[in-house]
Formats: C-alpha cells, structure tokens, sequence
C-alpha cells in the first residue's frame, strides 16, 4: 500500500499583493476556522511550539512581514500604535479575536489611499535627471521610516529610480535601433507613464482581495510559526496544489493571464478541448463566461483565480467563452471540457551521444503522484522505470537523472524510485513526534537499471529529490553533480481536512492544513534538513553567493542525527571506481575558464544584492549601467562552448505523436536549454568516463 505523505516546497501564494480590502467587521468565518486550525496544529504537529508571550511576539513580527516587507506601507509611528498587541496574540487566537489584525489592516488601507495620491501626484510632471540624489536598492530593508512624511519622500525616490531606470532602457533601445528611436521627451513621458501603470496594477490587484484571502492570509502567518512548510488551503489553493502533483486538471487547457483587467490567453494545451475545438488563440481575451446555454457572466477586472474557477469544470460539460480576438472583433467559442494532462510535469527523457557513446537523460520535475484513481494514476517512479526501458532499448549505456530544481513530492514515489537502482535495502528513515524511528525499504530484489548513474541537484532540489540523491550517494550507486547543496529540507507533511461545513466566505468548506508530522534522514543518520545534500562534484552556480535553501527561511526546524539504518553500499565504487572519475572532474571543472568567471560572477552579484546605491542623474545612471555590462562582458568573454554532442528526442516518443506539428514540438522543445547546458556537459564528461568500453 501506497502511503500518502507530501514532502514538497510550499508555494507561497499570499504575499504583500494580498493585502488591501479593510472592513471592521467580526470575521466570523475566520474565528471559527482559526480555532480549528490552531485545534489541528496543536495535536498534529511534529513539533508545536507553546501558544504563549514568545509565539504571540514570533507572529507579530510574522505578520507585518507578511504585510509590508520591504516597509514600503508602515511607519515607525505605526509601530508604535500597534506594538501594544506584541505579546497578547497568543489569547486574542485563543478567544478567536482579530484586534491586532483588523488594526494593522486598516493603516495598511489608509496608507494604501495616501500614496495613490501621492504616486499620481509625483509622476504628473517630469523629474530633474540632473539630480545628484541617490537611491540604495537592498536586499533587506532594515529600518521603518519614521513618519508619513518621510515615507513620502521614500516614495519619490523610489518612483524617480523606477523612472530612470525605464528612461534609460528606452534610450539603450533607440541607440540600438533607429527605428524604435523617439524624441527624449516623448520617451520620458512614457517611462513616467509606465511608472504609474506598474503602480496602479500593483493597487489594483491588491484591492481584488476579498475577506476570505484576508482570512488566509491571517491563518497562513500563524501556521508558518509552526514551520515553513505547515500552511493553511482553502479550496481552491488544495485544488491547484493537486493539479501539481498529479498533472491534470479538468477543464479546456488553456494557459490564462491577467493583463489590464482581461483575461488573456498565453497558450493552448495541444491536444486539449480547446486544441481539438480548435478556436481559441492564444492572444484572444476571455471577456464573458457562460455555462452551457446560461446567461454569461462578465470577467473583465475580475480577480484571475475566479475566472479560473468559472472557465474550469467536470469533463463533459459545456463552457461559453466569448473572446476578444486581435482584430477587437468578438465570438462565442464552444467547448466541452475534458481532462487537461500537462505533459511538461511528468517525467521525460532524450537520447545523447558523445565520444560514440549514448547516453540517456531523464527530466524529472517533480515527485507527482496520483492517488485518486484507485492505482491507476499516474506516478513519477512508474514513469521513470518506464524512461529507462524505452533508453535502454535505444542503446544508452548509462543515465543521468535531472533533478534541479525538482521541489519534491510524493515520498513514496521517493522510496519506489530508489529501488529501480538499487538490489533491495532501505532508502530513508522517518522519525515520528514522540521519537519512533521507521526505515522505508525496497524490498524487491533487483534492480530495474544497475548501469552507471549520475543524478544533477542544484539549490532548489528538495525533499524527495534529497532523499534519492541522499540514498544513491550512501550507497555509492551514483555520482551526484551540483551546486554546493541541495535545498535543505527534511521534514514530511501531510494534508488534513479542517471540519466544520462551510460559511458565507467559504461556501466549498474551509479547505485543508499542510501539517509537518515526521522529519526524515538519511540512511547513515544525518537528516538533509539545513544542510541538504553536498554533491560529490560541485558546479559553481551564479547564486552560490546569495543565501538560499530551507536555513534562510523563518520558524525552520533544527538539524540533527539519528543512528544510521543497517545498509550495504553497493555498484561500480566499491573498487574505488568512482574515485578517479570524481577527481578529475574536479580538476576539470577548477581548471575552466567559464566556471572561474561564473565564481567571479557570483561574488560580485553578492555584494551587489546586499546593497547598491544608484544615481537618479540619468547620466551618471547610464554610467553606472555601462560599466556594469562591461564587468559582464569580462566575465563572458570567454563565452561557453557546448560540448559536441547530440541530443535527440527517443524514437519510439517521435512515433507516439502520429505526425501532430504542435506535439512534436513539444517533444522537442523541452530539449533546447540543454544543448548550451554547462551542468549537463561536464556530466556527459562525466558519464563518458564512467561507461566502460
């Protein structure tokens, strides 16, 4: 049996542009669902901190995080207001009252009213682009500014800088080419103009959030003091999360954006309903829903996630779009909804042949698993097994599996693809709350693929993708090529249903928690939680000098060890095999000349995001700006050269799309970043040297 727990990284969906709509009404809806959830977390945790004076003053600050990171709404005086609240949160959640909050929210609302004014006021005329003024970009912004009016005049700096900033592309652009070259002040009209607009698209989108995101994003900010990957999700957010980790969805298979107040549409699914009806552009603007032969519902300025949820319905029901296309003429498109499989989640695979060697590559983006079909679903570690059989029947020798930025998932599909490299033996240990330590094991004998194996990481492969990496390297079943560590997180959640039926903000039901409930670890005992997994060849990486990864994140849990699990290390390194192969792909990689600028690159990318100060005179700008690309071009001067190799899509993938133009592209496309892949290169290398003639 299947278990069913998710080890993924959480998307963060409630950020500052959540937070506008202010109303001094109870939530009502909201102190019911909060005592649920605070209910839930405090029995289920892995390790739930004690609601007191520490967890309220965590929150607090959680909050206003939350609220306005880069302190671009509250002021040092707002604090001041508001700090009363600092160590009584923790009885306001348990008395289901919402003071800090509701008073928080609404100098949020008032403040948001002020710099409207403020922006339209400040972009009406030109600025003085001969100016000796100055603004500091930061990474993190340290202190609150002292009062509105200085925070106004934070303001006008930052919109000036946004200015310059344009102005100076649209000069860059017309230099390059008379045809886009304009008059200066016709330019710097529309760089003002295009201020204003990213302004007001910014307030606009803020003021489409309604009580309920209000609500989430309340819950959200005490479920993350628990940890950073325990969050709360209504419906709708469960439902996304889903289509995630199984890689479909019902409805019509077009990708949709929000662009001023339309609806638009970015791309169609090929071989979807709209693909098949065959009317629908990508281009066209969505400006009525209908269902069936109902009456029409308009979605101009409607928030994106509720059109969504109207376009979107069960396979076989009938959905109206009346669209705007290009040439403003409008039309009513048919279609009959039907399942949309997203192919670019699911695992897949390319043929490479270097130095008359072949060598198969597998791309896996994440761990999905489909539960919901009774063991029918698809699974990422059935799907792998089945990318081998189709390489190894197309001759490749050795593999190499693509894990970068691979988030995670299903820890099941974790285990079961270990065991396709592997005799039989356990894969990982998980640790329960009150201690329990369990090792999940294969337990068939035999290993699907035995054949040399090299699997790429970077900064953002967690969770499942730690555990393989973390179990082919105790085992020494594999070579694991990347950046100086994988993404750190060790802990597992699982989702759970928060009771109660449902209330006027959230008519489909309260949704579900994503709860932390065990921490898992390597087989010889250390968890990946923090430190993730060190590759045995480590590629530099740009933002090897910027801090990433699950130790940069707030509330994370603690690194520690258990006794490592009974194991016997297998494959080609046991007779020291690996060991020459991994030196010289170091000396390799220390001896190139682009992986020396990359380091380069990094250091000074480094020091730049912690802080640069930009001149707002539009000269000393330009200035600034051209001596930035010319450090560029220094370090790209030795620009890199692909290996010469081949890269080709499998045989049998090419006769599966039966002659389709549009799917045959897409089972080429996928391929082309890595035909200029630096990573992927010095794996081949790698694997070159691994296969034996």
């Amino acid at each position: 049996m299947r278990i069913k727990p998710w080890i993924s990284i959480p998307t963060f969906a409630i950020i500052l542009m959540m937070l506008v709509f202010c109303s001094n009404k109870k939530m009502v809806a909201g102190d019911s669902l909060l005592v649920r959830v605070v209910n839930i977390l405090s029995s289920k945790h892995y390790d739930a901190p004690k609601m007191n004076d520490d967890f309220s003053k965590k929150l607090y600050d959680n909050v206003l995080k939350k609220l306005d990171d880069d302190k671009h709404f509250f002021t040092a005086e707002d604090l001041k207001r508001l700090e009363k609240y600092k160590t009584s949160l923790d009885d306001q959640i348990k008395a289901g009252r919402f003071d800090f909050f509701d008073s928080a929210w609404a100098i949020l609302n008032r403040r948001m009213v002020l710099l409207e004014a403020h922006y339209n006021k400040v972009l009406e005329k030109p600025f003085d682009y001969n100016t000796n003024q100055t603004y500091t970009v930061k990474d993190e912004v340290e202190k609150y500014q002292p009062d509105v009016k200085a925070l106004k005049k934070e303001w006008t700096l930052w919109l000036n800088y946004q200015t310059v900033d344009r102005l100076h592309r649209k000069l860059e652009n017309g230099a390059k080419d008379s045809a886009v070259k304009k008059p200066f002040d016709t330019l710097e009209l529309k760089a003002r103009n295009e201020t204003r607009k990213f302004c007001s698209d910014w307030f606009k989108r803020l003021r489409k959030m309604d009580r309920r995101d209000q609500i989430a994003f309340y819950v959200n900010a005490i479920s993350e003091i628990y940890d950073p990957h325990t969050n709360y999700f209504p419906p709708e957010d469960k439902a996304n999360f889903d289509i995630g980790m199984t890689g479909k969805l019902e409805g019509i298979g077009a990708t949709l954006t929000e662009r001023d107040g339309y609806i638009k549409v970015e791309r169609i699914v090929p071989g979807s309903a709209s693909y098949r009806q065959g009317e629908l552009k990508a281009g066209d603007l969505i400006v009525k829903v209908a269902q069936g032969a109902a009456d029409p519902v308009d979605v101009v300025d409607m928030k994106l996630d509720d059109a969504i949820k109207l376009i979107r319905g069960k396979k076989g029901t009938e959905v109206r779009l009346t669209v705007k296309k290009p040439d403003g003429s409008l039309k009513v498109i048919p279609i009959i909804r039907d399942v949309v499989v997203i192919e670019e989640s699911y695992a897949r695979s390319a043929m490479i042949e270097y130095n008359g060697k072949k060598v198969g590559i597998i791309n896996l983006p994440s761990f999905y698993a489909d539960f919901s079909e009774k063991g029918r679903g698809r699974h990422s570690s059935e799907d792998v097994m089945n990318e081998i059989f189709k390489l190894q029947e197309e001759g490749a020798k050795g593999i190499i599996l693509d894990l970068r930025n691979n988030g995670g998932g299903s820890l099941a599909d974790a285990i079961d693809m270990g065991g396709l490299f592997i005799d039989k033996g356990p894969i990982v240990q998980v640790k329960e709350p009150g201690g329990k330590v369990q090792a999940y094991s294969d337990e068939n004998p035999g290993a699907v693929y035995d054949g040399p194996l090299l699997i790429m990481t970077n900064a953002y492969s967690a969770s499942a993708s730690e555990i393989l990496a973390a179990a082919m390297q105790d085992y020494k079943r594999a070579i694991i090529l990347g950046s100086k560590n994988t993404f750190g997180k060790g802990t597992v959640q699982t989702f759970m249903p928060i009771g109660g039926g449902s209330s006027a903000d959230f008519p489909s039901g309260y949704g579900q928690l994503k709860v932390t409930i065990q921490k898992f670890y390597r087989i010889d005992g250390g968890t990946t939680q923090l430190r993730g997994v060190v590759p045995d060849v480590i590629i530099p990486d740009l933002y090897d000098g910027i801090p990433q990864g699950e130790q940069e994140m707030d509330f994370h849990l603690p690194y520690d060890r258990i006794e490592p699990a009974r194991f016997t290390p297998s494959g080609a390194s046991i007779n020291g095999e690996f060991s020459a192969t991994i030196e010289s792909a170091k000396k390799r990689i220390a001896g190139s000349e682009h992986f020396n600028n990359v380091k380069s690159k990094s250091s000074a990318l480094a020091s730049m995001r912690t802080s640069y100060t930009w001149s707002l005179n539009l000269s000393s700008y330009q200035e600034q700006q051209k001596k930035r690309k010319e450090e560029d071009k220094k370090y790209n001067d030795s620009a890199f050269k692909p290996l010469e190799k081949t890269l080709a899509p499998l045989k049998v993938d090419m006769q599966a799309v039966n002659g389709d133009a549009a799917r045959e592209a897409q089972r080429k496309d996928w391929m082309k970043p890595y035909n200029k892949d630096a990573w992927l290169d010095q794996s081949v290398l790698i694997m070159s040297d691994m296969i034996k003639p």
